[in-house]
């Protein structure tokens, strides 16, 4: 049975869902909007990602309100999303938003996350997934990553509401929690929550919630996560 764990908007604790593994959290990304990231606060989200990546149709640093972003509760996690961006840049976009980790969404090297690490970055490394994909790839990674997140592969990096075929995640067996993103939506949403591998710690959800680019359907939100 697929329960939703918190169902009052008033809750002091982020959302969680008790999928086939136990607890999911849940991870809105591509937010950029003052209002929009408000009014999802209130849903209190486990993360909450910001993309800055130049080439994204949900590009945020020309968007972000610094005094906003603070006022997010420290419960919900802040996410920047880079694509081959370099350390220097990261790091000081870090500090200036104050993010809690950096999804690292290109071709992103072992030393390279090393280096972040040194730093004290917290880390979710994206790996764009079809159905010749490698596991093996992941294991570089395992000790220098708190999360992955496993996307759908596509000429886009992330946010192409494409959905993978999601049984080829029987073939990671960890040790690496990970997320789950591409193509999730209110269709696809309990589908997803029912896979069974251990390692599933969380949905992440962008495209198939907005009303355009950047801008998150919160209604449509509230109806999926508190069905």
């Amino acid at each position: 049975m697929i329960e939703n764990i918190n169902n009052s908007t008033n809750r002091s604790s982020p959302l969680y869902w008790r999928g086939a593994r136990g607890e999911v959290k849940i991870k809105v990304c591509g937010m950029r909007d003052s209002a929009n990231i408000q009014d999802l606060a209130v849903l209190k989200p486990n993360f909450m990602g910001f993309i800055f990546y130049e080439k994204s149709k949900r590009y945020a640093a020309n968007h972000l309100d610094i005094n906003i972003l603070n006022q997010i509760p420290a419960i919900i996690k802040k996410v920047g999303v880079f694509v081959n961006e370099s350390e220097e840049n990261i790091l000081i976009i870090v500090e200036k938003y104050k993010l809690n980790y950096v999804q690292l969404h290109g071709e992103e090297s072992v030393e390279f996350c090393k280096n972040l690490r040194l730093n004290n970055i917290k880390i979710i490394k994206a790996f764009s997934v079809d159905e010749q994909f490698d596991f093996e790839e992941v294991k570089p990674y395992v000790s220098l990553a708190d999360y992955f997140l496993f996307d759908t592969k596509t000429p886009l990096k992330g946010g192409s509401g494409q959905t993978f075929d999601w049984s080829v995640l029987e073939k990671y067996h960890g040790p690496t929690p990970f997320l789950l993103a591409g193509g999730i939506d209110e269709t696809n949403f309990e589908d997803a929550l029912a896979l069974k591998n251990k390692f599933l710690i969380g949905l992440d959800l962008n495209s198939k919630f907005e009303i355009e680019p950047g801008l998150k359907d919160i209604e449509k939100l509230k109806s999926t996560l508190n069905s």
